[in-house]
């Protein structure tokens, strides 16, 4: 059945309502959204933001915020955009477009080799962010921080590097069924050079990947165990620290996919004891083209270059070279300058929020989430059902019946300016082993609101409805 949508794309920019500010230091409380907390403690030099006065009682984190974000206040097809797409990327706000702007407009270029002023000064932001990263997953050292362009390229540098240097023949390699490809064509690639084996973990009866089918798995001949830490597509949340311990108590090394967890909760590398986990910038208010991967810094030591090139040397001969420590041994090349010191400010954005305070606000907006999607007639949403004992991330993967994912996510767009994604959302086998070949999935971040959760569902209750009208 083919659909003519006869709406064209149009864009209309409105500017927020802008009368208070968030308050630096204070010890008085606002109720945000659901429940209480005590009020954004925020560096004022980095964050001098205008917050939307609230219509009724106190405002919500998400109403706090939006005016933070100018992309979220335009008009998409006609009506007001409401952006549900957070686990593809977020939204940047106003002090990292700033950011990024100063840098280009004040002290762009190239890092650690010059020592006029722009040089030096580009390099000492380049650095505090690196600072920043680590300091925000609490890692021991900045050297443990690598900045890539992104975690797939980190998870392939821990393939190429560490993976062709301690793998061998008939070596395992343990994953999910539900991990997103980049953390697992990388470990294809590698099992085909040396001849290790891909094993992998399915779903259990609540569609979580089966911690004790993963426990069983293990053996002496694990090397390697990958992980996401939050499910793109199932908004399940796995015990990666009791998976660490498993993992090295045979011996073998944990690398977590920590994409959809370090912009939306407290993430700590040493109490969690991994041995390598990644991240993007973009998912997390920053910049896109660059990501950082976190490595044990005797891993690393041990790891030899990835790319060649200038910076990552130490020495270069006719006949051979000698390479940098980490993490200039990993970084060949320009690296992305301005998009570093981006996630830097993205990072002081977060964390003057807080962490705990984004993640509470977020799990009672993504259970609303999940509630109110439950009133759509015939709508199969993926993952556990949240309880006490189960928390889900703020994200729903569904379908609807006889309606396919693209076509709900089209009309949603054109006729009602709601941004979702579908297809395969970069997991294929995990689709496949649910017996679909694409899903619709809504995503929250802390800028999202109950309002707009009610205009989607009331949206997506119309296009079902459009739909459904032709059967």
């Amino acid at each position: 059945m083919e659909v003519l949508l006869p709406k064209l794309p149009s864009f209309k920019f409105s500017s927020p309502i802008c009368c208070c500010s968030i308050s630096t230091r204070s010890s008085s409380y606002v109720k945000f959204g659901f429940r209480r907390f005590s009020s954004l403690s925020v560096c004022a030099s980095t964050i001098n933001e205008a917050v939307a006065e609230p219509s009724l009682g106190s405002p919500s984190l998400g109403h706090t915020t939006r005016p933070h974000f100018p992309i979220l206040h335009q008009e998409v097809n006609g009506s007001k955009l409401v952006y549900l797409d957070n686990a593809a990327t977020s939204q940047k706000p106003t002090v990292v477009l700033k950011t990024l702007q100063s840098y280009y407009e004040a002290y762009n270029s190239n890092v650690h080799r010059g020592i006029h002023f722009l040089s030096a000064k580009a390099t000492d932001q380049y650095e505090a962010a690196r600072r920043k990263v680590a300091s925000f997953i609490n890692a021991s050292d900045s050297s443990e921080i690598v900045f890539t362009r992104n975690a797939t390229e980190a998870i392939n540098l821990v393939a190429y590097s560490w993976g062709l240097s301690n793998l061998k023949r008939d070596d395992e390699i343990i994953l999910t069924v539900a991990e997103h490809h980049s953390a697992i064509v990388p470990w294809q690639l590698l099992a085909q050079k040396v001849g290790a084996v891909l094993k992998f973990v399915n779903l259990n009866q609540y569609e979580i990947p089966d911690m004790d089918k993963l426990k069983e798995l293990l053996s002496r001949k694990t090397k390697l165990v990958v992980v996401h830490h939050v499910s793109n597509v199932l908004a399940s949340v796995l015990p990666v620290r009791d998976i660490a311990n498993w993992a090295h108590d045979v011996g073998a090394k944990v690398l977590v996919d920590a994409c959809q967890s370090v912009p939306h909760m407290t993430v700590d590398v040493h109490s969690l004891n991994v041995d390598f986990l990644v991240a993007s910038s973009h998912k997390m208010c920053g910049p896109t083209g660059v990501g950082f991967l976190y490595g044990k810094i005797d891993l690393l030591s041990s790891m030899p270059p990835f790319l060649g090139g200038g910076e990552m040397i130490s020495d270069v001969f006719l006949d051979h070279s000698t390479y940098a420590e980490p993490p200039s041994r990993f970084e060949a090349g320009t690296p992305a300058i301005g998009e570093a010191i981006g996630l830097g400010a993205a990072i002081d954005y977060l964390s003057g929020i807080g962490m705990q305070t984004i993640h509470d606000y977020e799990v009672e907006l993504g259970r609303y989430l999940y509630e109110r999607l439950l009133s759509i007639p015939n709508i199969r949403i993926y993952g556990p059902a949240p309880s006490e004992k189960i928390k889900r991330a703020a994200l729903c993967s569904f379908n609807v019946e006889n309606i396919h994912a693209t076509d709900l996510a089209t009309f949603l767009d054109q006729q009602h300016g709601v941004a979702i994604r579908s297809g395969h959302h970069c997991t294929q086998p995990l689709h496949r082993y649910l017996g679909v070949n694409a899903s619709a999935r809504a995503s929250l971040y802390f800028y999202n609101t109950k309002e707009d959760v009610d205009n989607f569902i009331q949206a997506l209750n119309d296009t079902v409805n459009f739909f459904s009208s032709f059967k």
